[in-house]
């Protein structure tokens, strides 16, 4: 038995790197919607199309606020899809479901909420210095 099936079966892990998968595609999906309505955006505003251009420097105020936004929307994005990309090749290699900073088995359902977790929910508390932990 490998160390990845000790708490996770066969079936527990193939639906978890299903979930992964349909999480990836959504992220990929997010992330064009959101880099085409920018770069749409910028078009717009190169090729001349006054439309688009603020007239007033609220409306300057608001575009630049809507693009740290949107900048702000698809870093987050990218984030996870790397969690999710580091939890599929945990996968692969058979480490997946076990806390990186502990070694003990994720509990299923902790895996079930967030597929991507690297680490159990107390290991996580003490990394964020969330209540009950000493981060002396």
């Amino acid at each position: 038995m490998s160390r990845m099936t000790e708490h996770l079966t066969d079936a527990d892990v193939a639906r978890l790197q299903e979930m992964l998968l349909e999480k990836r595609e959504a992220i990929l999906a997010n992330l064009g919607e959101i880099e085409g309505e920018a770069l749409n955006r910028s078009r717009a505003e190169a090729s001349g199309d006054l439309s688009y251009v603020p007239i007033h420097m609220a409306d300057v105020g608001t575009d630049s606020y809507n693009q740290d936004v949107a900048l702000s929307l698809a870093n987050g994005e990218r984030d996870l899809l790397r969690e999710v990309d580091a939890a599929l090749n945990r996968i692969e290699e058979g480490t997946y479901g076990f806390c990186e900073g502990t070694g003990i088995p994720i509990p299923k359902t902790r895996l079930e909420v967030m597929p991507w977790a690297r680490y159990c929910v107390e290991y996580a508390r003490k990394l964020e210095g969330g209540p009950g932990t000493d981060r002396r």
